[in-house]
């Protein structure tokens, strides 16, 4: 799939609590950590001239006390020169992001438990590899609870531990893999391999035909696993902000 027609499906998959237009910008606000949900998606010509659209989306977050930022996707941002405009008001890229899509075919595991709601456990978990950031694991855990349906949540567990979850969401035709975690003490015995192949498995009784995910650039681990698995990258994006004055 093309950016221009996955993007607007991944912006439905992961919803932001707040979420408006700019004619083709879409808006997304919530508490301020997942940067997709936090971020301006200019995914096509703004209702108004760009440097007036780009203000409006500069209200918009100071209203609600966000950072400013917006999602700039290779194929997909309209206007064409809108980095150069950031860059003009003294905006910076960060957090390069590729977009993997690849095959859905997955084996069940009975060992994997799938739910369409996060059970105490996978909540557990998702807690606790946010590393004592309460407030970032809270928002994660609603943004999951808002995905529509069909969603599915998977965890796997180890001697009556949960040690690996993930999620996945179904619309048009397409499943995004999301949260996907594995306990620090259980990494590298193949656990995120069988719960993403549960995930796809499920989705293809789902009725998907294109897996999608969204993994940082630099975690090189997280790429091999995928590509292991029939990934390969369709396109990037870029966050814009500017940095916090002191």
């Amino acid at each position: 799939m093309s950016p221009d027609v996955l993007e607007p499906i991944a912006d439905v998959a992961w919803p932001a609590r707040e979420r408006e237009r700019l004619g083709g910008w879409r808006l997304n606000a919530t508490d301020g950590f997942s940067l997709r949900i936090n971020a301006c998606w200019p995914l096509g010509e703004p209702d108004r001239d760009a440097e007036a659209a780009i203000d409006a989306v500069e209200a918009f977050y100071g209203l609600r006390g966000l950072p400013v930022r917006f999602k700039l996707t290779d194929g997909a941002t309209a206007p064409a020169d809108l980095a150069d405009r950031l860059a003009g008001r003294g905006y910076a890229s960060h957090g390069e992001t590729l977009v993997m899509t690849g095959p859905v075919a997955g084996l069940a595991d009975p060992e994997v438990e799938l739910s369409a709601t996060p059970d105490p456990d996978f909540e557990a978990l998702l807690v606790a590899s946010a590393k004592g950031n309460a407030a970032d694991a809270n928002e994660r855990l609603q943004a999951l609870g808002r995905i529509p349906a069909p969603a599915r949540f998977a965890r796997l567990t180890v001697d009556g531990r949960t040690v690996a979850l993930g999620a996945c969401a179904v619309n048009d035709g397409a499943v995004g893999i999301f949260g996907m975690r594995t306990d620090p003490d259980f990494r590298r015995r193949g656990l995120a391999r069988r719960v993403l192949d549960a995930l796809l498995a499920e989705a293809d009784v789902l009725g998907a035909r294109t897996a999608y995910l969204q993994v940082e650039a630099a975690n090189a681990p997280a790429i091999a696993l995928y590509a292991a698995r029939g990934f390969s990258t369709a396109y990037r994006y870029r966050y814009w902000s500017r940095p916090a004055r002191d």
